[in-house]
């Protein structure tokens, strides 16, 4: 397992588009096609991993079904936030269609799950001396546990920094002058799908 060190930072669209022109500038450069990225987040019943999220608590999970694009390639991760820091495990599924995701799946520390918020939005990647940079628009979500079919946009962006546990945070904001901040997709759909934010 390694750590790495993720900063997220919450954009306005004029803003959003100001930082990546500056970036390409500095010298990031393209890793991937942009490409759109889904995701089914599972919770309790009781949806106690939104509550641990938003109260900071540690240790604590994310677990979701992601696929790219429109192809069947599924795979489960969980994110994990603890005291040393935060990783992720990823593991293929053996999946024809999203028909075949599963509707329950039982954890050692939340017990059982089920699907909670479906995400969607497109994310291009860059990338300069290790430090990767995400940029995510287009960003949509779905409450799956609402009557409604609804979906509803995110009016942010976000872009997310990934590097090694020990690049200098003075180097990452040398070349990012904008504050970081709290950018949880799954927090923020609940809330917004919800109309608490």
């Amino acid at each position: 397992m390694s750590y790495r060190k993720e900063k997220k930072i919450r954009l306005t669209i004029f803003d959003y588009n100001k930082l990546k022109v500056l970036l390409i500038k500095k010298g990031f450069h393209k890793l991937y096609d942009k490409r759109q990225i889904n995701s089914i987040y599972y919770d309790t019943d009781a949806r106690d991993m939104f509550l641990n999220s938003e109260e900071g608590i540690l240790p604590r999970k994310k677990m979701r079904i992601r696929w790219y694009n429109s192809n069947n390639n599924f795979t489960f991760e969980t994110k994990i936030s603890s005291i040393e820091g935060r990783y992720k495990k990823t593991k293929n599924l053996n999946l024809n269609s999203i028909t075949e995701l599963p509707k329950s799946l039982e954890d050692q520390l939340y017990g059982f799950i089920t699907p909670s918020l479906l995400v969607s939005y497109e994310r291009s990647y860059f990338s300069l001396k290790g430090i990767r940079i995400t940029f995510d628009d287009k960003i949509k979500y779905h409450d799956l546990r609402l009557s409604s079919s609804i979906s509803f946009y995110d009016p942010e962006r976000v872009i997310e920094v990934k590097a090694n546990i020990d690049t200098s945070d003075d180097f990452i904001e040398e070349l990012i002058t904008y504050t970081t901040s709290r950018f949880s997709k799954y927090s923020r759909g609940l809330l917004i799908a919800n109309s608490l934010l």
